[in-house]
């Protein structure tokens, strides 16, 4: 509330009451300060600190390839053979099986199991690569990776030249 002490009634007044904007950023205020540190929490997480890391891919090892195919479907090639889901989990447990025999049976200390490394076409529809890795965890694989291409870049070719 202004109160005008003499002087020219006719005059427009030029005075601003501020409290109201006042009133406003400090409820503002007190509202960022008590909302951010909620946004903020993280889950602590330690990253690798390589980029780009060579696959060593052992014999055993199984390489798989999926892709998209015509009308929606997923091709899953075992190697260069193209399988259906069926014969992809036959030959997974027939793999890891025959691994564990090979290695002296399922009580043997320091059993080495093999990996499962799956190269995906970056057009294909999550469902099929979700479906090659539940299918190799139910066979009994462990470790599911994937293989990738790095960015070109001077930091890929110089981590290539030191294999």
């Amino acid at each position: 509330m202004g109160m005008s002490l003499g002087g020219d009634d006719d005059a427009p007044m030029s005075n601003i009451n501020t409290t109201p904007l006042v009133d406003v950023m400090l409820v503002l205020l007190i509202i960022f300060l008590i909302t951010v540190p909620v946004v903020v929490e993280s889950v602590p997480v330690k990253l690798p600190d390589t980029r780009f890391a060579p696959a060593r891919t052992k014999p055993e090892d199984v390489s798989l390839s999926v892709r998209s195919g015509a009308n929606g479907t997923c091709e899953v090639f075992w190697n260069l053979t193209r399988v259906n889901s069926q014969s992809l989990s036959d030959r997974a447990v027939k793999k890891l099986k025959s691994e564990i025999d090979r290695q002296g049976g399922p009580q043997t200390p320091g059993l080495l199991l093999p990996e499962v490394h799956i190269r995906g076409d970056v057009n294909t529809p999550y469902r099929c690569i979700g479906g090659v890795i539940y299918t190799m965890q139910e066979a009994g694989f462990a470790k599911v990776g994937f293989i990738s291409e790095p960015p070109p870049g001077p930091a890929a070719a110089d981590e290539q030249g030191e294999q």
